[in-house]
C-alpha cells in the first residue's frame, strides 16, 4: 500500500518503528560479524606468534641438545685423555722410582752402621708413600674412565684373608693392636686383585684410626652371598660423615684425646666405592663414635673349586731360599738410570750380568757361545719401539729353547698382562720390591 494513502498517523509510527528496528538489526548484526573478523584476526596472529615462539624454543632445544652431546663427548675425551695422561706420567715418574728402589736396596746391603741402616729404611718408607700415592692417582683415574674390566672368577677367602695377615700382622703389632681373621672355608665369585684391594684399603684405615683393641675380620652366609665383615674398635664416625668418608682426600676426624697420628692420603674408601661399584660388590658400614666401626661387603658366592685357593697352596708349598749365585742374566732395560741400579742389585746377588738396551743389542750378546742366559728379564718398552714380550720371542727362538724370563714394567695394562700369560711369561710391575724380585727368581730359577 503507497505511503500517501496511509491516513492513520498511528500507523505510520508503527510501521517507522519496524523499520527503524530493522536497521538497528541489521547494523547490530554487521557489527557482531566486524567483531567476529577482527577477533579472528587477532586471534590468528597470536597462533601465527605463539608457534613462532614455539618453532624457536624447539630449535633453541635442538642446538641445545646438540651442545649437549658435543659436551658430554669433549669431557669423555678429556676424562680418557686425562687417563692416558695420567698414565704415561705415572709411567716416566714410577721409572726413576724404581731405579730409587733398586739403589736404596743394594745401599741397605752394604750399610754396616745402625744410623746408615735407619736412614735408608726411611728413604724407603717415603718412596713407598710416593708410589702408593702415583698407584692410587692412576687407579682412581682409570676407574672413572671405566677401563678397569674385572676378571672375575672363584676365589678363596681363606687363601686371601691368610695373604691380608701376612701383610699387616706386623703393622698392627707395630701399634700394639690385635689383628684377628676368622677361619672361613669358602669360595666367592670376584675378582681376586680388586677384592683383595679393597679389604686392604679397609684394613689399613681401620688399622691408622684405632687406638686400643684391635680387628676382626670374618663372614656370614647370607643366601646367595657372603658378607665380609672388618671390625674395628676404633674412633667410629660420626653420621654427618657417613658420605664424605668416600669423598677423595677426606680424612676422618680425629678425636684429640685419640693419641692418633694424622690419617693417610684420604683416597682408600674413595679407591674402595670405585672398585666395588665396578665388581657389583655392595659396601656398607655401621659405626659409633668413640665404640668402632664395621664395614660389610657383599660378594656372591663362589660356584666351584678355586683355581685361586690351589694356585695359592702351591705358592706355599715351592721351595725358597735357592741362591743366585753365578746366575747368567739377559736384562734388556732402556732407561740407563734403572738399568744400573738393577745391575748393581743382581751383581750384589752374585748374579752376572749382561745389559742391553733394544732387541738388537740382547740378540747381539747371544752371540758368545761361553754365555748362555739362565732368565731374561725385560723392560716391555724399549728403545726404537721394541717390545719386551718381542725380545723375549726372539730370544728364545735363538736359544732354541724356553729360557725363563720376566718383564718388568710399569705399564699396568691388562693387554701386558694377558700377552705376557700367553707367552709363559712371568710379570713384576714396576716399580719392583727387591725381596719379590729375588724370590720370583729364586722359584723360575729351581
Amino acid at each position: 500500500m503507497p505511503l500517501r494513502n496511509i491516513n492513520d498517523l498511528e500507523k505510520l509510527k508503527k510501521i517507522n518503528a519496524a523499520l527503524v528496528s530493522r536497521v538497528e538489526r541489521s547494523m547490530e548484526q554487521q557489527g557482531n560479524a566486524f567483531s567476529l573478523f577482527q577477533t579472528a584476526i587477532s586471534l590468528e596472529n597470536r597462533v601465527r606468534t605463539r608457534t613462532e615462539e614455539l618453532h624457536s624454543t624447539l630449535r633453541r632445544l635442538e642446538q641445545s641438545n646438540i651442545d649437549l652431546s658435543a659436551a658430554k663427548e669433549n669431557a669423555e675425551l678429556a676424562n680418557l685423555s686425562k687417563t692416558r695422561f695420567l698414565a704415561a706420567a705415572s709411567h716416566d715418574v714410577l721409572q726413576p722410582l724404581n731405579a730409587a728402589h733398586l739403589s736404596v736396596s743394594a745401599l741397605a746391603e752394604v750399610q754396616t752402621s745402625d744410623e746408615g741402616k735407619k736412614l735408608v729404611r726411611q728413604v724407603e718408607r717415603s718412596l713407598e708413600t710416593m708410589e702408593d700415592l702415583l698407584r692410587t692417582l692412576l687407579d682412581i683415574s682409570k676407574l672413572d674412565a671405566g677401563v678397569v674390566q674385572p676378571d672375575i672368577g672363584d676365589v678363596s677367602l681363606e687363601m686371601l684373608f691368610s695373604s691380608l695377615r701376612s701383610d699387616f700382622l706386623p703393622v698392627a703389632e707395630m701399634e700394639g693392636l690385635t689383628l684377628k681373621f676368622r677361619p672361613v672355608n669358602a669360595v666367592v665369585r670376584s675378582d681376586r686383585t680388586l677384592l683383595r684391594r679393597i679389604l686392604q684399603n679397609i684394613l689399613s684405615n681401620a688399622l691408622r684410626y684405632t687406638r686400643s683393641g684391635g680387628v676382626l675380620v670374618g663372614t656370614r652366609h647370607r643366601g646367595d652371598t657372603i658378607r665380609i665383615d672388618v671390625a674395628d674398635t676404633g674412633c667410629g664416625i660420626p653420621d654427618d660423615q657417613r658420605e664424605a668418608v668416600f669423598e677423595e682426600f677426606h680424612r676422618g676426624t680425629i678425636p684429640t684425646d685419640a693419641g692418633l697420628a694424622g690419617g693417610g692420603l684420604g683416597l682408600g674408601l674413595a679407591i674402595v666405592r670405585r672398585i666395588a661399584a665396578a665388581l657389583g660388590h655392595p659396601v656398607t658400614f655401621s659405626s659409633k663414635v668413640g665404640h668402632g666401626t664395621i664395614f660389610h661387603i657383599d660378594v656372591p658366592v663362589g660356584i666351584g673349586a678355586s683355581v685361586d685357593a690351589i694356585a695359592s697352596t702351591a705358592d706355599m708349598e715351592r721351595p725358597r731360599g735357592y741362591g743366585l749365585f753365578g746366575t747368567k742374566v739377559l736384562l734388556v732395560e732402556n732407561d740407563i738410570e734403572v738399568l744400573q741400579a738393577m745391575t748393581s742389585l743382581l751383581e750384589r746377588w752374585q748374579c752376572l750380568v749382561r745389559p742391553a738396551t733394544s732387541t738388537g743389542d740382547a740378540l747381539a750378546m747371544l752371540g758368545d757361545t761361553d754365555w748362555v742366559p739362565d732368565i731374561v728379564i725385560a723392560d716391555q718398552h724399549l728403545d726404537g719401539g721394541d717390545l719386551g714380550t718381542t725380545t723375549i720371542a726372539e730370544v728364545r727362538d735363538y736359544l732354541g729353547r724356553a729360557v725363563p724370563a720376566l718383564i718388568v714394567t710399569a705399564d699396568g695394562s691388562e693387554k701386558i698382562a694377558k700377552a705376557a700369560r700367553a707367552a709363559g711369561i712371568e710379570l713384576m710391575r714396576k716399580p719392583l720390591k727387591p725381596a719379590q724380585l729375588r724370590a720370583l727368581l729364586a722359584h723360575l730359577l729351581a
